[in-house]
């Protein structure tokens, strides 16, 4: 089975915060699928950067303040 990245993310929290935003709007305004917003969001996937930019900034917040790091 595949490692999961350190990588840690507050993606479903911010989409909460913002109206309830679905999986599938937040793909569709930051260019990704929805399964791909699934997968950031269990932990399964890192997106790239400029996804995680699109991302940070459609909820008007930093990239750290979307994503962290879990690793040492």
């Amino acid at each position: 089975m595949a490692k999961r990245p350190p990588i840690t993310n507050r993606v479903r929290e911010l989409r909460e915060e913002h109206g309830k935003m679905s999986q599938a709007a937040l793909g569709e305004a930051v260019g990704v699928t929805r399964h791909t917003i699934i997968a950031i969001e269990q932990g399964r996937y890192s997106p790239s950067l400029e996804t995680s930019f699109r991302i940070a900034r459609l909820f008007g917040v930093g990239v750290e303040d979307v994503f962290g790091w879990e690793g040492d």
